[in-house]
Protein backbone atom coordinates (compact mmCIF):
# COMPACT_ATOMS: atom_id res chain seq x y z
CA UNK A 1 0.00 0.00 0.00
CA UNK A 2 1.23 3.50 -0.78
CA UNK A 3 0.45 7.01 0.38
CA UNK A 4 1.12 10.11 -1.69
CA UNK A 5 0.99 13.83 -0.90
CA UNK A 6 2.18 17.12 -2.34
CA UNK A 7 3.49 20.29 -0.72
CA UNK A 8 3.91 23.81 -1.99
CA UNK A 9 0.57 24.07 -3.69
CA UNK A 10 -0.18 27.52 -2.27
CA UNK A 11 3.33 28.93 -2.62
CA UNK A 12 4.26 31.83 -4.90
CA UNK A 13 7.79 30.56 -5.55
CA UNK A 14 9.28 27.23 -6.52
CA UNK A 15 7.97 23.83 -7.56
CA UNK A 16 5.17 21.77 -6.14
CA UNK A 17 6.81 18.66 -4.65
CA UNK A 18 5.25 15.24 -4.07
CA UNK A 19 6.37 12.15 -2.23
CA UNK A 20 5.01 8.62 -2.40
CA UNK A 21 5.79 6.00 0.23
CA UNK A 22 5.35 2.25 -0.13
CA UNK A 23 4.81 0.83 3.33
CA UNK A 24 4.25 -2.75 4.48
CA UNK A 25 1.06 -3.11 6.50
CA UNK A 26 3.02 -4.34 9.51
CA UNK A 27 4.94 -1.03 9.70
CA UNK A 28 1.84 1.14 10.15
CA UNK A 29 1.79 0.70 13.93
CA UNK A 30 5.48 1.68 14.02
CA UNK A 31 4.73 4.86 12.07
CA UNK A 32 2.07 5.73 14.62
CA UNK A 33 4.51 5.10 17.48
CA UNK A 34 7.03 7.43 15.82
CA UNK A 35 4.47 10.23 15.87
CA UNK A 36 3.89 10.48 12.13
CA UNK A 37 1.20 13.01 11.30
CA UNK A 38 0.50 15.89 8.96
CA UNK A 39 3.83 17.65 8.29
CA UNK A 40 2.23 21.04 9.00
CA UNK A 41 1.60 19.95 12.60
CA UNK A 42 5.26 19.16 13.28
CA UNK A 43 8.13 21.50 14.08
CA UNK A 44 10.81 21.83 11.39
CA UNK A 45 13.24 19.98 13.66
CA UNK A 46 10.82 17.08 14.24
CA UNK A 47 10.02 16.88 10.51
CA UNK A 48 13.73 16.60 9.73
CA UNK A 49 14.23 13.89 12.35
CA UNK A 50 11.31 11.88 10.98
CA UNK A 51 12.41 12.36 7.37
CA UNK A 52 15.71 10.73 8.26
CA UNK A 53 14.13 7.89 10.26
CA UNK A 54 11.10 7.07 8.10
CA UNK A 55 12.81 5.38 5.13
CA UNK A 56 13.81 2.53 7.47
CA UNK A 57 10.09 1.65 7.70
CA UNK A 58 9.32 1.84 3.97
CA UNK A 59 9.75 -0.69 1.21
CA UNK A 60 10.64 2.37 -0.86
CA UNK A 61 9.73 5.95 -1.57
CA UNK A 62 9.74 8.34 -4.52
CA UNK A 63 9.97 12.11 -4.67
CA UNK A 64 9.11 14.20 -7.70
CA UNK A 65 8.01 17.71 -8.58
CA UNK A 66 6.35 19.91 -11.15
CA UNK A 67 8.42 22.98 -11.96
CA UNK A 68 7.23 26.57 -12.23
CA UNK A 69 6.82 26.61 -16.04
CA UNK A 70 4.64 23.50 -15.75
CA UNK A 71 2.55 25.09 -12.98
CA UNK A 72 2.06 28.23 -15.06
CA UNK A 73 1.22 26.18 -18.17
CA UNK A 74 -1.23 23.59 -16.81
CA UNK A 75 -2.35 25.17 -13.47
CA UNK A 76 -1.47 24.23 -9.91
CA UNK A 77 -4.12 21.54 -9.51
CA UNK A 78 -2.99 19.62 -12.59
CA UNK A 79 0.68 20.19 -11.70
CA UNK A 80 0.06 18.76 -8.22
CA UNK A 81 -1.55 15.66 -9.70
CA UNK A 82 1.33 15.31 -12.17
CA UNK A 83 3.93 15.55 -9.38
CA UNK A 84 2.05 12.92 -7.34
CA UNK A 85 1.79 10.59 -10.35
CA UNK A 86 5.51 10.92 -11.03
CA UNK A 87 6.31 10.20 -7.36
CA UNK A 88 4.22 7.00 -7.46
CA UNK A 89 5.84 6.00 -10.76
CA UNK A 90 9.28 6.28 -9.12
CA UNK A 91 8.41 3.43 -6.75
CA UNK A 92 10.18 0.22 -7.85
CA UNK A 93 6.87 -1.67 -7.91
CA UNK A 94 3.41 -0.36 -8.57
CA UNK A 95 1.44 -0.52 -5.30
CA UNK A 96 -1.77 -2.50 -5.15
CA UNK A 97 -3.52 0.43 -3.47
CA UNK A 98 -2.74 4.17 -3.28
CA UNK A 99 -4.07 6.63 -0.73
CA UNK A 100 -4.02 10.10 -2.28
CA UNK A 101 -4.25 13.35 -0.34
CA UNK A 102 -6.98 15.59 -1.73
CA UNK A 103 -10.18 15.16 -3.64
CA UNK A 104 -8.74 13.70 -6.83
CA UNK A 105 -7.32 10.31 -7.69
CA UNK A 106 -4.37 10.08 -10.06
CA UNK A 107 -5.66 9.58 -13.61
CA UNK A 108 -2.57 7.85 -15.03
CA UNK A 109 -2.02 5.40 -12.17
CA UNK A 110 -3.69 2.01 -12.73
CA UNK A 111 -3.64 0.96 -9.05
CA UNK A 112 -6.80 1.03 -6.97
CA UNK A 113 -6.97 4.44 -5.27
CA UNK A 114 -8.77 6.40 -2.62
CA UNK A 115 -8.69 10.19 -2.50
CA UNK A 116 -8.89 11.51 1.06
CA UNK A 117 -9.56 15.20 1.64
CA UNK A 118 -7.28 16.23 4.51
CA UNK A 119 -5.56 12.87 4.14
CA UNK A 120 -2.25 14.08 5.59
CA UNK A 121 -4.04 14.37 8.94
CA UNK A 122 -6.10 11.19 8.57
CA UNK A 123 -3.70 8.62 7.10
CA UNK A 124 -0.28 7.67 8.45
CA UNK A 125 0.86 6.78 4.94
CA UNK A 126 -0.13 10.15 3.51
CA UNK A 127 1.30 11.87 6.60
CA UNK A 128 4.63 10.11 6.08
CA UNK A 129 4.64 11.21 2.44
CA UNK A 130 3.85 14.78 3.47
CA UNK A 131 6.84 14.82 5.82
CA UNK A 132 9.27 13.66 3.12
CA UNK A 133 7.90 16.10 0.56
CA UNK A 134 7.93 19.05 2.97
CA UNK A 135 11.50 18.46 4.15
CA UNK A 136 12.71 18.01 0.56
CA UNK A 137 10.96 21.17 -0.68
CA UNK A 138 11.96 23.29 2.33
CA UNK A 139 15.59 22.30 1.84
CA UNK A 140 15.43 23.25 -1.84
CA UNK A 141 13.84 26.64 -1.14
CA UNK A 142 16.38 27.38 1.60
CA UNK A 143 19.20 26.73 -0.88
CA UNK A 144 17.51 28.88 -3.53
CA UNK A 145 17.06 31.73 -1.03
CA UNK A 146 20.78 32.46 -1.33
CA UNK A 147 20.38 33.08 -5.08
CA UNK A 148 17.28 35.25 -4.64
CA UNK A 149 17.72 37.58 -1.65
CA UNK A 150 15.05 40.14 -0.90
CA UNK A 151 12.07 37.78 -0.68
CA UNK A 152 12.74 36.21 2.76
CA UNK A 153 12.52 32.76 1.16
CA UNK A 154 14.55 31.03 3.87
CA UNK A 155 11.80 31.94 6.35
CA UNK A 156 8.65 31.75 4.25
CA UNK A 157 9.65 28.82 1.98
CA UNK A 158 8.06 30.58 -0.98
CA UNK A 159 4.66 31.32 0.55
CA UNK A 160 3.09 34.79 0.32
CA UNK A 161 4.06 36.37 3.61
CA UNK A 162 4.17 40.14 4.03
CA UNK A 163 7.97 40.18 3.53
CA UNK A 164 7.66 38.09 0.39
CA UNK A 165 4.97 40.38 -1.02
CA UNK A 166 7.15 43.40 -0.19
CA UNK A 167 10.02 41.76 -2.10
CA UNK A 168 7.72 41.29 -5.10
CA UNK A 169 6.78 44.96 -4.96
CA UNK A 170 10.42 46.09 -4.71
CA UNK A 171 12.15 43.62 -7.07
CA UNK A 172 9.43 42.04 -9.19
CA UNK A 173 9.40 38.33 -9.91
CA UNK A 174 12.25 35.89 -10.49
CA UNK A 175 12.19 33.02 -13.02
CA UNK A 176 11.18 30.72 -10.14
CA UNK A 177 8.11 32.74 -9.15
CA UNK A 178 4.76 31.43 -10.32
CA UNK A 179 3.86 34.19 -12.74
CA UNK A 180 0.08 33.72 -12.69
CA UNK A 181 -0.02 33.75 -8.87
CA UNK A 182 2.34 36.69 -8.54
CA UNK A 183 0.65 38.83 -11.19
CA UNK A 184 -2.53 38.88 -9.10
CA UNK A 185 -0.64 39.77 -5.95
CA UNK A 186 1.35 42.55 -7.62
CA UNK A 187 -1.87 43.98 -9.09
CA UNK A 188 -3.40 44.03 -5.61
CA UNK A 189 -0.33 45.77 -4.16
CA UNK A 190 -0.70 48.71 -6.56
Amino acid sequence: MAGVDEVGRGALFGPVVAAAVLVPIEAIAQLQALGVKDSKKLSPQRRSQLAQALPDYFHSHGISFADVPTIDRINIRQASLLAMEKAVQKLPVMPAYVLVDGRDTLPHIASAQMAITGGDGKSLLIGAASILAKVWRDSLITRLAERFPGYDLASNKGYGTAKHRLGLRQYGTTPLHRQLFCRKIIENLD
